[in-house]
């Protein structure tokens, strides 16, 4: 039974700690590629802005999701 909880720990650290990496790099390379197109397409820049923040948030969604998973997991052992 210890042993249970010890492995639902990690694997909820896992979910969340892989997550908010997967999710920073994401939005940290997508807001590189946006800098560079802006400033070789200045006219674009309104478009390319609503664009990358749909998708900013489409990414943070996601890593919520896995937020919300993990704490699912975390809660489900103790209603055993």
């Amino acid at each position: 039974m210890e042993t249970e909880f010890g492995l639902i720990a990690l694997a909820c650290g896992l979910i969340i700690g892989l997550g908010a990496v997967g999710a920073c790099i994401g939005i940290a390379l997508m807001g590189g590629k946006y800098l560079e197109s802006s400033a070789r397409q200045p006219e674009l820049m309104n478009a390319l802005q609503v664009k990358m923040f749909l998708l900013a948030g489409l990414i943070d969604a996601a890593f919520i999701i896995g937020t919300g998973i993990a704490l699912w997991f975390a809660t489900s052992t103790f209603l055993k």
